[in-house]
């Protein structure tokens, strides 16, 4: 018993963070975990880019 106000806060709370609008700033966000944005790191070239970088 006494649990129904603790359980209508949850549920308020979890309905604002689903459904309210967050403005993120990604920029920020990388450079705060020290994320590099170089190609390379982030899509490793495939067999086949390699392959024609090498015939170059």
């Amino acid at each position: 018993m006494g649990r129904g106000r603790a359980k209508a806060k949850q549920t308020k709370v979890a309905r604002q963070l689903k459904y309210a609008n967050h403005n993120i700033d990604y920029d920020r966000l990388r450079e705060e975990l020290g994320a590099d944005t170089r190609r390379e790191e982030i899509y490793p070239s495939t067999a086949s880019e390699q392959e024609s970088e090498r015939a170059q």
